[in-house]
């Protein structure tokens, strides 16, 4: 995602990316983005979570407010519900 959004930004748009994979978001040097440690193939959160979603929809939109320095990857604070289930099983 990293390479699409550097083209688009150089034509004037500024983007966000959100990114699971931090080390591949790194290696492709985004702009600007978040990142989550959620499984591969759910960005935005779990299915059918729509306030968890618009959450991090939120989040990504004020990090392109707030992100000057290029590069920077913001961390965000949401967990996986279902990991925390899980640990409390174990």
């Amino acid at each position: 995602m990293g390479l699409i959004q550097r083209e688009i930004e150089k034509e004037g748009i500024p983007t966000i990316g959100i990114s699971i994979v931090r080390k591949f978001t790194e290696e492709v040097k985004a702009p600007r983005a978040v990142f989550l440690k959620w499984p591969m193939g759910h960005p935005l959160g779990e299915p059918g979570k729509k306030e968890q979603q618009m959450a991090v929809l939120r989040s990504a939109f004020k990090a392109l407010e707030t992100i000057k320095e290029p590069g920077t990857i913001v961390d965000l604070p949401y967990r996986w519900k279902r990991y925390e289930d899980l640990k409390k099983e174990v």
